[in-house]
């Protein structure tokens, strides 16, 4: 019998005619029990509580909202045992440091950063201008529907992580879709929230899950006129083809697509540290066999000596490292796919290139080379995703190469560039780094780029298709949580029906218009 759903505070059989099993990557081995495929009936019914909710809670202060975010972060760590075993058999990522000591706190972290940004009120720009009579603020938007992804079964997963606690502290309820490969951890999570609920008397449908849906149910959920937003870290053709479905609703889609991350290793830095940064390369690379969406999935260097010795260094040490698990088939004949693509345009094998070598579900390290002249006849192509342990370096011909290389980039939520620690790149840098800037979210110095501080200046976002907004950040708080609302202006609203925020005895954060002058000081100041 399939687990059952969580519709309106309640664990309730599914009244869908299909069901699905997870694997454990590690051993192939299908993992027990069933978890079912909702069918339409009762996504309406979620739709419809969450809607109740969402009215119900109307004018609700934050610190409601952060109250239950809190006592979430609570009844996770009082379950976290449960939590990494459950992850553990569902997608092999080490118990320890990656699950128990990483990614848990982690998530109990931005859940409390977004009740205190809830709290504070401090994601709502209260905007005052006195002159004009008009004010504003953002508010909650309604409903908002969560696609968590495979590779964070915590940190990003559609009922914990920062989509979720992001919509959460702008005051809407959730209807969280379960990802597949994990779905009983998220059920684990789910009975987490609903005690959360109960112990803050928060409406039963605040939280909501369901573990899958037909594609055409996927795409009827987002359009839904009962929807506010939604939020989605995934593949980018899934991603796509409901963001599609979204537009041509008029719903907000926020969605982390797809990012192969470049690195620039300037002819300096290569002299001064080669064999470091190649260190540093291959680590980040392969750290989690390479299963992060900020994985170095590019990597442009000088033609030449020292760019070949660069890459020769760089595949010995792919060669030698161990071969980690990946989080399902699916991942590894994606990756697989994209390997051919590179090799079928013309990019020449180094490392790697073939399946297995680790325990379970596994492809080899591998990494490609390719020219600049080569690379820049056809882009798109060698900006193929291979989302795993694998990377492309580029070996340019000049500086001026290496921008046009970065003029031709797709958007990325990081770019990295290397230089001489004593200035001897400075010029070079001149060069790349503007052309570089206007196509990550994020720019990085001597560092690779994978892992996300979860900090208030964060930007994991950036131009398409890293995401479907690059004026938005999915990790950080106070800043993820205006996606998941609307701007709401009061104009000649008489004070005593004003939002507290707007009042004028509002402590502070306010932009304000004082005789004139715009400024963030109190009135009175």
């Amino acid at each position: 019998m399939a687990h059952p759903v969580l519709i309106n505070g309640e664990w309730s059989a599914s009244t869908g005619a299909s069901t699905f099993q997870a694997a454990n990557p590690a051993t192939e081995e299908v993992l027990p029990g069933e978890f079912p495929v909702s069918d339409w009936s009762e996504i309406d019914r979620a739709l419809e509580a969450a809607a109740e909710a969402s009215r119900q809670m109307r004018g609700w202060p934050g610190s409601r909202f952060a109250d239950f975010l809190e006592a979430y972060a609570d009844e996770i760590e009082a379950r976290a045992d449960e939590l990494v075993a459950a992850a553990n058999a569902e997608t092999a990522l080490p118990v320890s440091p990656r699950l128990k000591d990483g990614e848990l706190p982690r998530t109990t972290n931005q859940l409390r950063q977004a009740a205190a940004a809830a709290r504070a009120d401090s994601w709502r720009a209260p905007t005052i201008d006195t002159a004009t009579g008009i004010r504003a603020m953002l508010g909650p938007i309604g409903p908002v529907v969560v696609f968590g992804p495979n590779n964070f079964p915590f940190a990003f997963n559609g009922i914990a992580g920062g989509d979720f606690a992001a919509a959460i502290a702008a005051g809407n309820p959730v209807i969280a879709k379960g990802h597949s490969c994990h779905p009983e951890t998220t059920r684990l999570f789910g009975e987490a929230a609903v005690a959360a609920i109960q112990k803050t008397g928060m409406p039963a449908a605040l939280v909501q899950l369901i573990y899958r849906t037909s594609h055409e149910d996927g795409y009827k959920l987002v359009s839904d006129s009962r929807v506010g937003a939604c939020g989605y870290t995934g593949a980018r053709h899934t991603g796509l083809k409901l963001k599609a479905a979204a537009d041509a609703a008029g719903k907000p889609f926020y969605a982390e697509l797809s990012s192969i991350n470049p690195v620039y290793v300037l002819a300096g830095a290569l002299a001064e540290r080669s064999d470091e940064i190649a260190d540093q390369f291959t680590g980040s690379c392969l750290m989690g066999t390479g299963q992060f969406c900020t994985n170095p999935g590019l990597v442009v260097v000088p033609a030449g000596e020292a760019g070949e010795a660069f890459a020769s260094a760089a595949g010995t040490k792919f060669g030698a490292a161990p071969v980690g698990t990946m989080l399902s088939e699916g991942v590894r004949g994606s990756f697989s796919s994209g390997v051919d693509t590179l090799k079928g345009a013309g990019a020449s094998l180094v490392a790697g290139g073939e399946s297995g070598g680790g325990n379970g579900v596994s492809f080899n390290n591998t990494l490609l080379t390719v020219s600049g002249s080569r690379f820049l006849e056809d882009p798109e192509v060698f900006q193929t995703e291979a989302f795993g342990n694998g990377s492309l370096i580029v070996f340019a011909d000049s500086v001026d190469q290496m921008a046009a290389i970065a003029e031709s980039l797709e958007g990325n939520l990081t770019g990295c560039i290397y230089s001489d620690s004593n200035g001897a790149d400075d010029e070079d840098y001149n060069v790349v780094e503007p052309a570089l800037r206007t196509k990550v979210g994020r720019l990085l110095n001597d560092k690779m780029p994978t892992g996300v501080a979860v900090s208030p200046a964060m930007n994991h976002g950036g131009p398409y298709p890293a995401t479907a907004h690059p004026g938005f950040t999915a990790v950080g708080m106070p800043g993820g949580i205006p996606r998941f609302a609307m701007l709401q202006c009061y104009d000649a609203v008489r004070p005593g029906r004003l939002p507290a925020v707007l009042q004028d005895e509002n402590p502070g954060g306010v932009w304000r218009n004082i005789d004139g002058s715009w400024t963030t000081a109190n009135v009175g100041e």
